[in-house]
């Protein structure tokens, strides 16, 4: 694994009981850029991104062969500990799950979680933390005078917002997003895809996304999934434009999915 891919999956085969939902998958993904993931429903793309997160290890039907490095750790190693993969790879869902809590503490969350080490954190590096991570969103303007407010009371753009800024103050190197705008208007989609795309140098971003023409805005690199399998993995620019894989072209095109 060199340095700059920040993920390499080998023969990463995966199954739900009895159907295998990823097949002899090879992947290679860079670090710093941002790479989305398309393909029709059900072949594969969110399985994978919970795989790298390893979500799926509390649903006991699920197997798993082959292997997913992560920064150069073999994730599915018995050894590693999830709180420290969780540390390093954070995730953002289709539906904004912003806590039952104030907007701030929603940001300081996980810094609290990680860094207190059972002591207790200064009020005033709290604040500093929520801050930061506000800003690097986009939303302290929008909510600095709500602090203290239910963060389920945002519109869902600014929750969306939120649950990213919730993990950015424990430093993670990957995130992994699943159809982040899948829930927002075409306003609030855009504000969001800014805001990845703000992200990126900075962070290992994948995303997940049914939307071709997002896919085409907002990523470096694009992988194309269908049934399981890895079909092809390119630049974007040129995955939708000369596509190699005739499966490839039907998607882009509409012919299927």
């Amino acid at each position: 694994m060199g340095d700059a891919t920040a993920i390499e999956t080998r023969k990463l085969n995966l199954w739900y009981g009895t159907f295998q939902a990823l097949l002899d998958v090879d992947l290679q993904i860079k670090r710093g850029i941002i790479t989305s993931m398309i393909g029709p429903s059900g072949c594969g793309k969110s399985t994978l991104l919970r795989t790298i997160n390893r979500i799926n290890d509390r649903l006991g039907y699920v197997r798993t062969t082959g292997t997913v490095d992560v920064l150069g750790y073999d994730i599915l190693d018995a050894s590693v500990e999830l709180v420290q993969l969780r540390k390093q790879v954070g995730m953002v869902f289709q539906r904004p799950n912003p806590l039952p809590l104030s907007v701030r503490d929603n940001v300081a969350f996980g810094y609290r979680l990680h860094e207190g080490d059972g002591g207790k954190i200064p009020h005033a590096e709290i604040d500093e933390v929520v801050e930061k991570a506000l800003r690097d969103v986009l939303l302290w303007d929008e909510v600095k005078d709500h602090l203290h407010g239910s963060a389920t009371d945002l519109s869902l753009e600014a929750q969306q917002k939120l649950c990213i800024a919730r993990l950015l103050p424990v430093k993670p190197a990957v995130l992994l997003m699943d159809e982040p705008c899948s829930t927002l208007d075409p306003a609030g989609t855009q504000a969001v895809e800014e805001l990845i795309w703000g992200l990126r140098g900075n962070y290992t971003i994948v995303l997940v996304t049914h939307n071709m023409a997002q896919a085409r805005r907002a990523s470096d690199e694009c992988v194309f999934m269908l049934l399981g399998k890895v079909i092809e993995h390119r630049e974007t620019a040129d995955l939708f434009l000369t596509p190699t894989h005739r499966e490839t072209a039907d998607y882009i095109e509409g012919r299927y999915g």
